[in-house]
C-alpha cells in the first residue's frame, strides 16, 4: 500500500532535509512542496494551521525573515494579519510542516516526523549534525 505523504519544505533548511531524508529512511517517497517556489494558498494554509492543532503564530518563523520588520511580534495582531504577512513572505511559515494519513505537524524537531509514519524506519539514521535519532535496528532513540 502507498502511503501519502506531503512536505512543505525548503532545502537550504537542514531541519527539513533531516525531516525529507527520515520520510525516506521508512521508504516512503513523500510529494515534496518547495512551498518558496510554490506558496501554498491562503485557504490550504489555514486547513494546516488547524489540522496540526496550532495557531497561525505557531508557524511564524524568525529567523532569518522579515518577522522584526513587520512587527509580528506584536501579540495584538490578529490571525488573519498574521496569514496576511505569510501570504506576502512565505518565508515567514515555519518548516517543514508534514502531512500523512496520520496527521498533520511542524516537525521541529525532525524526528517528529516518526509520529507521522506508519511504515517503520528501515536502518540507522543520524542528522546532519551527527546526533543519532534512530538506530540500526530502525528503532527511535530517546
Amino acid at each position: 500500500m502507498a502511503v501519502d505523504v506531503v512536505i512543505y519544505h525548503n532545502p537550504a533548511c537542514g531541519t527539513s532535509r533531516n525531516t525529507l531524508a527520515l520520510i525516506r529512511n521508512a521508504g516512503i517517497e513523500p510529494h515534496v512542496v518547495e512551498y518558496l517556489k510554490t506558496p501554498p494558498s491562503r485557504a490550504l494554509l489555514v486547513e494546516l494551521i488547524d489540522r496540526a492543532g496550532i495557531t497561525p503564530r505557531d508557524l511564524l518563523r524568525e529567523k532569518g525573515t522579515p518577522y522584526a520588520e513587520l512587527g509580528l511580534g506584536d501579540t495584538s495582531l490578529t490571525d488573519a494579519a498574521l496569514l496576511d504577512a505569510m501570504m506576502a513572505h512565505p518565508v515567514l511559515i515555519n518548516r517543514p510542516l508534514v502531512v500523512s494519513p496520520l496527521g498533520v505537524r511542524l516537525c521541529r524537531p525532525s524526528e517528529a516526523v516518526l509520529d507521522l509514519l506508519s511504515e517503520p524506519q528501515r536502518g540507522a539514521f543520524a542528522k546532519e549534525d551527527g546526533e543519532q535519532v534512530v538506530d540500526a535496528a530502525g528503532q527511535r532513540l530517546a
